[in-house]
Formats: C-alpha cells, sequence, structure tokens
C-alpha cells in the first residue's frame, strides 16, 4: 500500500466559525447522533472551547514520518486528526509534534491513541484529546504507507479533510460544514433558551414542569392506570 495524500480542504467559512465559537458543543447533543468521538478519548490538556478545520493523517506500523511532513502544512486554526491504525500504545504526538502544531498556528490534535510529552504539549498552548499518556513512542521509519488529507476513524467517527471540529473539555464533535450551517442559529438559539431556563430553575421552578416532562409522566401512568 502506497502513501496517499489528498488535496488540502477548503477554508472553513469565518462567519460559521465565528457562530459555533459561541455554541455549546453539548447541545448538539440535543440534535444529532452521530459525529461525537467516543468519550474514551477526553482533553488530556488546552482551555475553552475550540473550532478548526480537520487536517487528518493516517499513520501505520508505528511509523510517524508521515506525521512529521503533515504539521509543516498546517494553517493557523487548523485540528490536525490522527488515526493511529488502531494502535494505542505508541505515542505520535510528543514535544516536538506539539511545537510544531503550535508555530503554524494549529489549535490542537485529536489522536485515537497515546500522546506523550504531556507536559511539554501543555506548555505550547494546545489542546491534546486522546486515550492517554505512554512513553513507547512511534519511530521514523520511512515506511510507504499511510494518508495525509484522507478520509480517517477518531474514536469511531469518520473525519474528512475539511470537517469542522468542535472540542472543548465536554468532549469533541466533528461534523461537515454543511450539516452544521443550517443548525448552528438554532443551535444558538437553544443556549439563550437555556439561561432563561436556569434562571427559573434558581427562582424555585421545577424542571419537569419547564420542559413538559412531568406533564408527560403523569399522562402516561394515568394511561397504564385506565389500561
Amino acid at each position: 500500500m502506497a502513501i496517499v495524500i489528498g488535496d488540502s480542504p477548503a477554508p472553513l467559512n469565518p462567519e460559521l466559525v465565528s457562530k459555533l465559537a459561541r455554541a455549546s458543543v453539548p447541545t448538539f447533543g440535543h440534535y444529532l447522533e452521530v459525529g461525537f468521538v467516543s468519550p474514551e478519548i477526553h482533553r488530556l490538556c488546552g482551555a475553552g472551547r475550540l473550532v478548526g478545520r480537520a487536517v487528518t493523517v493516517r499513520l501505520t506500523a508505528q511509523d510517524s514520518t508521515l506525521l512529521h511532513h503533515v504539521v509543516g502544512q498546517l494553517e493557523a486554526g487548523d485540528f490536525l486528526v490522527i488515526d493511529t491504525g488502531g494502535d494505542r500504545t505508541h505515542a505520535p504526538v510528543g514535544e516536538m509534534i506539539a511545537r510544531a502544531v503550535a508555530a503554524r498556528g494549529g489549535l490542537g490534535v485529536l489522536v485515537d491513541g497515546a500522546v506523550t510529552d504531556l507536559d511539554e504539549i501543555e506548555a505550547q498552548g494546545i489542546a491534546a484529546y486522546a486515550r492517554g499518556t505512554s512513553a513507547l513512542t512511534t519511530k521514523l521509519l520511512h515506511l510507504d504507507e499511510g494518508g495525509i488529507n484522507v478520509p480517517v476513524v477518531a474514536g469511531g467517527v469518520l473525519v474528512r479533510p475539511g470537517d469542522v471540529v468542535l472540542a472543548d473539555r465536554n468532549g469533541v464533535f466533528v461534523a461537515p460544514a454543511e450539516l452544521l450551517e443550517p443548525l448552528v442559529d438554532e443551535i444558538l438559539a437553544d443556549d439563550d433558551d437555556e439561561i432563561d431556563l436556569a434562571q427559573q430553575i434558581a427562582n424555585g421552578a421545577r424542571l419537569g414542569e419547564l420542559t413538559g416532562a412531568s406533564e408527560a409522566v403523569e399522562r402516561l401512568t394515568a394511561r397504564r392506570e385506565r389500561a
């Protein structure tokens, strides 16, 4: 299998990025069932809410050659997504990769596997999402395998180059821009509604009465009693 290098993805719409940066990542979970990276992958360092363009790399056989190459192609606002081919013990990302990502203006890395040099990654100010840490690292094996800017799988989610990556402390959500554009305004409105909902709860209102859940429970139990 030879190395496959796809075209660089198109830039994200700045207006969409601006809106998504205001949206709560878990709110998308109220509307969608796909695109949510496994909770086994969590944020090891980084802060805040991130919205970036996915740049993908598929590694193989513990070889980090393609990773060393692709970090030099990153642009500001990119989020590097790394498919390790199922290897969860060899860490492809450490201090030097983190430095390279930060130097190019990258936001962070999503690794379906392990990272290393966690303190040094954190010092670069980028986010790292992974399954854990490992002192065992990948090597520069120079194998003619893997791919850059090709579809990859990370945490059970198919990630295409150019997809939107939304990440915060709760986890990572990945989706094509065309899916998010018609949805983002509704997400923002939902977030605004939650501010009012929180205030009503603080004032003593019952959540189930506000959401209609209590009415539904009463209706369902009454139906059972009549049966």
